[in-house]
């Protein structure tokens, strides 16, 4: 066996090299995506931070009724702000969520765009499923290497990699919502004079905002799981006090700060489940 590793395909040195090129001849690109990602974390930052607790727990529930009409809903979102701040994960929380907030920017400008060229264009779709399919596959501490060498220590590269790992979602499930337009919906835009831009506006997007919105879904419910692995390269959020346990062994810590993010997730998958009644 000795002959089939001493003729290894240099797979590592490749990627090496890869990332070298690129931090050696587009290191302006990054810093001025850095800088663009950071200023976008800060806003969205200060913008859930700014208000005081009370006031931003009225509005969630608030949200909450608007998006689901439904009272159990409501004192569901309450109660678990309620109790987050009681706990006293405020801050952490609104910086998970500033991270959460980013990555559906990011994931919903890019994937919804090409999961719709995607669905027009089969071979483009059939090329980029095996992209997909790595991205989703690869373990996500991978991402966190070339973030740190493109974009240090921080939110950014936190961002980056909980991006990489996400984007399929609203990729594939745009493409599936937009692909699945009946024929027969089509043809009849079309004979009636819809143009090409008309047809996706006005028939194909609006058959294809049930998977869109599944795709938002998912997209937080990912990013949300992203919080622990962020932390590790510098994020912010409820990822740092579960790392400090587990570096210390901290079993009180580990549970607590573990049982609030899912309380996080709890009240955001109710908050955004479809099926309310309008």
């Amino acid at each position: 066996m000795d002959w089939l590793t001493a003729n290894k395909i240099p797979v590592g040195k490749t990627a090496k090299h890869v990332f070298d090129w690129f931090k050696d001849n587009a290191s302006g690109f990054f810093d001025a995506l850095s800088n663009l990602l950071q200023q976008m974390i800060d806003g969205i930052l200060w913008l859930l931070s700014a208000p005081h607790p009370l006031a931003m727990v009225v509005l969630a529930g608030g949200l909450a009724w608007f998006l689901q009409r439904s009272v159990k809903t409501v004192a569901l979102v309450v109660l678990g702000l309620l109790f987050i701040l009681n706990q006293g994960y405020w801050k952490p929380t609104m910086e998970s969520l500033t991270l959460v907030l980013s990555a559906c920017v990011v994931c919903l400008a890019i994937g919804v765009p090409l999961g719709v060229f995607a669905a027009h264009r089969p071979r483009f779709y059939a090329a980029l499923q095996p992209v997909l399919d790595l991205m989703q596959t690869l373990p996500t501490f991978v991402y966190l290497i070339p973030a740190i060498v493109f974009f240090g220590i921080g939110m950014v590269p936190g961002l980056i990699a909980t991006v990489i790992f996400v984007l399929p979602a609203p990729i594939r499930l745009t493409h599936l919502g937009v692909s699945s337009t009946p024929e027969a919906l089509r043809e009849a835009a079309t004979s009636f004079g819809a143009t090409p831009r008309q047809l996706l506006w006005k028939v194909e997007l609006p058959w294809a905002m049930p998977q869109i919105m599944a795709g938002l879904n998912q997209t937080i419910m990912l990013s949300l799981s992203m919080v622990v692995i962020a932390a590790l390269v510098g994020a912010n959020g409820l990822g740092v006090p579960v790392v400090r346990a587990l570096n210390s062994v901290n079993t009180a810590l580990g549970f607590e700060s573990g049982f609030v993010i899912v309380v996080v997730a709890i009240v955001l998958d109710r908050m955004l489940r479809r099926g309310g009644t309008k």
